[in-house]
């Protein structure tokens, strides 16, 4: 009996990975729909701008949800699917009955600061596991995040 999975990888490694990535998804999902709340409820002078800034960003973090998931199932593991587990596991908490443009731009702040934090802990697992395909994910996901909490935090001054 081999000790790899159907990609190669270490199934000990693959395994600390989709727990790993599991806590992400769960991050990603309820970030997600405080993205979408704030897009839904944002009030204020800022509303056009950030109503449609809220848009481009829960569209790409439900890819990203989607990408997750599906590199989970590539490391042979089962992605977690129930809300009530995403909000267990989840280090973002939900955020409710947000209005003003600025607490809402700090909550994105504040969610993408979370994912860059757990992403760089997938990226080390992944480097020590030779696993180049979540290696190379993390890495994206964190480059495109840095940039834009540059962008938000110079909205904000």
């Amino acid at each position: 009996m081999s000790d790899t999975n159907a990609i190669g990888l270490n199934e000990s490694s693959a395994s600390q990975l989709a727990e790993k990535l599991n806590a992400l998804l769960a991050n990603y999902q309820i970030f997600y729909m405080n993205v979408r709340g704030y897009h839904w409820n944002v009030k204020g002078p800022q509303f056009f701008e950030l109503h449609t800034k809220f848009e481009e960003l829960y569209t790409d973090l439900l890819t990203k949800v989607d990408e997750v998931a599906e590199r989970i199932l590539t490391l042979g593991h089962t992605p977690v699917h129930a809300y009530s587990d995403y909000v267990s596991m989840a280090q973002i908490r939900e955020d409710k009955d947000v209005h003003d443009g600025k607490a809402c731009v700090r909550g994105v702040l504040k969610g993408y600061q979370t994912l860059i934090e757990l992403q760089r802990e997938v990226l080390a697992l992944a480097s020590d596991a030779d696993d180049e395909g979540t290696a190379a994910q993390a890495g994206d996901y964190i480059r495109e995040q840095e940039k834009t909490v540059w962008m938000l935090n110079a909205y904000l001054g």
